[in-house]
Order: C-alpha cells, then structure tokens, then sequence
C-alpha cells in the first residue's frame, strides 16, 4: 500500500490528492465509482482523517470527484453533466512568474494583523516620517484641476517636470521629462528592466548581499543570476566586475551604491569611478537602485552613480517610498530617451499608467518649501530611532550581536557573534515572540546575519522589539 513521504516538502494532503489522481485517471477508479472513505482512507494511510478531507477537497477542485453528505466521495461519472471545476492546483503550478521568497511570504503573513508583532523587517518608514502635515497643507491650499483621463505613457508630465528639478537640486543629476518614466516604485522599474531589456538565459551581476536577492523577478525572467560580492565595509569591489565579465559574459549591473540595502554601506567615490570606468570599458549598462541617498543623517549627500555619469551608461531607479510615503506608489526611471519609450509603451501594456492623483499630490510636494524641511526633519527622527535600537540592542543582547554604524539609510545590518544552532528556529521563535526580522538568507548572507530596519517602528516599540528578539535567541539556542 502507497504511503505519503513524511519528510517530503509536499504536504501530505497534496500527495494524497496526487496519488489519488493518479489512480483516477489510470482507471483504477472508474468514473462513477465510490472512494474509500475518509475514515477508511485515513487509517489505510496512518493520517488524521482532516487531511484526507483537504485531498478529496483538492480533487473535487479539479473536477475529478463529486461529494454528497450520506453517499460518500465517488468519481464523476461520464455523462452526468455536472459543471467540471478547473485544476486549479496546475494552473498554479504554471506560469513563469515566480512567488517570492518563503520567508518573506511568511513575514508578509504575520503582517497582515497591524499591531500583532513588531515589525523590523518592512523596509518602509512609520507613518509618524510621512510628510502628512506638508501633504494636508497642499490639499487645502491647491486644488487639481488636471485631466482625469488617461496620462501620457510616461507619466504626469508636470510630475516629471518636479522631478526634474528634484534630482538636479538635490542629486546634482541632470535628467529632463524626455528621459525620465513615472513608475508605481522602484520594484515596477526593476521588473520593466528585466522583462523588456534583457533575454532569458542573460547573465547579470546582482550585489551579495542585497536587497535584489530577495526578490523572483531575475530567475521569473530567466536571467542567470551572477553573484557581485560586497561587503559590509566598502562595498562591491568594481575589479570584480572585470573577473565576472571575463567569465560570464554580463549584460547589466545592479547595485545599491549609497547606503546599501541591507549593509548601510556607501561605495567610495573612488570605487564608483572605477566601477563606471569598468563597465565603459566593457559596454555593460549598470543599474542603479538610490532609494536611500537623501536620509544621509548629517545631510552629507553621497554622489550617485548617474551623478558621475558622462556616457549615459546609468540606468538610475528612485522612488519616494524611502523618503516621504510608500503609500503614493511613486517611482521613477532615468535613462536614454530610446529606454524609456520602449519601458513606457510595456507599462501601458501593463496598467495604462499611474493614477493622476498622486502624481499631483507628488509634483507639488516636490517643488513645496515644505519637502526641504521634511527631509531635514527625517534625517533627524532616522538618526534618533538607529540610536534607540543600538541602545537596546547593547542593553539586551550585549556582546551577542555586532554590527557597523550606518550614516544614513532605514536599516541595521546585524551579526549574531555567535551563529545561532538553527537560524530557522530562531526566525519561527522570534514571530512566537511577537517581533518580525528579515534573516540574512533573504539576501543571499549566512545564517548569522539579520537585517533589522529601524525606520518602521514607532519609537516607543523599539526597545520592545529587541527585548522580544532578545528572548527568542535565548530560547531557540537552548535547543
């Protein structure tokens, strides 16, 4: 007799389903037939009988079975002319897109209860970092009086005007409304990048750790990932990139160059030259991802790539979410007026464009006196929640976890000193705990590193949070 793989990564209910299925359909079970019944099946394969109902379940969502309460689970018959639902279970299994990573589906999970745990892992600033005074002040000040319809391909193009402006006045990068595309982040940006530039079997140079680890899209596209090595002192070192050319043949770069996500680290404005000289040499476009240039706390701006830029090799991706409000969904992409065409017509493809609201909302926060004042005023609250997380982690966890002092930046880039037995263990404890972290695996590090962004909590939750994290290392390194 058939039994389920207890050490399969399958559950149960899916293996059972699947190898009734296979038994359906090999006619062992003719149609019209009865199954053994959830009882009777449940000892036959030494399981509880509500996993046997999940498979029946399962098969009955594929239109293979039919069920009544009092005659069992029998095989459709031929001919009944009942409705045949979908196999929904190899529609799911198909496509090309690839879910995210488990263990950020498993922190989205306990997110979903606002409140229930403390939240270390959302990389996004606390609503108290919202410019909402500035915003309020705006809406009651201005009134739109735009087009309701749909926009240009490339975005609201007064947005697009501000945005101009912003990054010339703040970034010191000359980018006019032709070149620039409005995004709903820099995730839509990078995604667009990949599905509209490059081709399956591609081979890009991705940061270790990064955040661009963590995400799908570069294996959904069929890119063959090469791994940029960077360290959490000084970053990619760009001779590397001259190695992996030789080696791999690369199409394109993707770095985080300005407080990285996760290390904090800054490259050197030597290392960026040299990284631009490299891939000018080579022909190889770099992408870069700067969510995080204008939190640098004492308000020392560290040039971006594109900043440095004299061959139009940089393709720049920002967004506002790092730096005013995730909830505007505004992002945008810098490059090659011949790029951004071709983005834009995919992106229409995708949503015909962004809602026009927001891009007013975001065009006028840009060119408000307000938004200097916001970004002053965050740096400052950024600076004092790091302080408060150093502190407590010196106090709750003194000489267990190490970490280097970022300038700037929404996270902490952390290292248990002593690698914890299972890091796995440790996470599942941790949101038994009541706090939530993203494990350095997400980024493609070692179990003993962690990324824990100060912006998201509020102030008062902090030292919570590492007490709780604190209590969870304790607990899983007894085991």
């Amino acid at each position: 007799m058939w039994q389920p793989d207890r050490r399969a990564d399958i559950p149960i209910y899916r293996q059972i389903a699947s190898h009734m299925e296979g038994r359906i359909r090999g006619g062992e079970f003719p149609q019209g037939s009865l199954l053994p019944s959830e009882r009777k099946l449940a000892d036959m394969l030494r399981v509880n009988r509500t996993t046997v109902v999940q498979a029946y379940e399962e098969l009955r969502s594929m239109g293979l079975v039919e069920r009544a309460v009092g005659s069992g689970t029998k095989v459709v018959p031929a001919g009944s002319g009942g409705a045949i639902s979908p196999n929904w279970r190899k529609y799911l299994e198909a496509g090309t897109f690839l879910p995210n990573v488990p263990a950020m589906r498993r922190i989205r999970s306990e997110l979903r209860t606002e409140g229930a745990v403390i939240d270390f892992a959302s990389g996004e600033l606390h609503p108290e970092l919202f410019p909402n005074e500035t915003i309020r002040t705006l809406l009651k000040e201005k009134t739109f009086d735009g087009h309701l319809g749909y926009e240009d391909p490339q975005g609201f193009a007064p947005l697009r005007d501000s945005l101009s402006r912003f990054l010339r006045r703040y970034l010191n990068i000359e980018a006019s409304e032709s070149s620039l595309l409005l995004t709903s982040g820099s995730q839509q940006s990078l995604f667009l990048i990949t599905q509209c530039l490059l081709s399956p079997g591609d081979a890009v140079a991705v940061e270790v750790p990064s955040y661009g680890r963590s995400l799908s899209l570069f294996e959904s596209a069929g890119l063959k990932v090469i791994p940029l090595r960077a360290d959490d002192q000084e970053g990619v070192d760009p001779d590397d990139v001259a190695e992996l050319h030789r080696r791999h043949r690369l199409k394109m770069i993707f770095t985080n160059p300005n407080f990285q996500n996760p290390t904090g680290t800054v490259l050197s404005a030597e290392r960026k030259q040299r990284l631009l000289d490299i891939a000018a040499e080579r022909g190889i476009p770099i992408v870069e991802d700067d969510p995080f240039s204008l939190t640098a706390f004492d308000g020392t701006v560290p040039p971006p790539l594109r900043s440095m830029d004299a061959g139009g090799q940089v393709l720049y991706v920002g967004s506002l979410s790092k730096i005013a409000a995730s909830g505007l969904r505004i992002g945008w992409l810098a490059a090659p007026h011949s790029i951004v065409s071709k983005l834009a017509d995919a992106r229409q493809q995708m949503d015909f464009g962004l809602s026009a609201i927001p891009q007013w909302v975001a065009a006028e926060l840009l060119d408000s006196p307000g938004f200097g004042r916001h970004l002053a005023e965050l740096r400052r609250k950024l600076a004092f929640k790091l302080d408060s997380l150093r502190a407590a982690l010196d106090y709750h966890l003194p000489g267990e976890v190490g970490y280097r002092v970022p300038e700037g930046g929404l996270n902490l880039w952390a290292k248990w000193n002593e690698r914890p037995a299972n890091a796995d263990r440790l996470f599942e404890q941790a949101i038994r705990e009541g706090v939530v972290y993203v494990p350095g695996s997400v980024y493609g590090s070692g179990p003993d590193f962690f990324r824990l962004c100060f912006a998201r909590p509020a102030d008062d939750r902090i030292e919570e949070g590492v007490a709780k994290l604190a209590a969870a290392y304790r607990t899983a390194s007894r085991f």
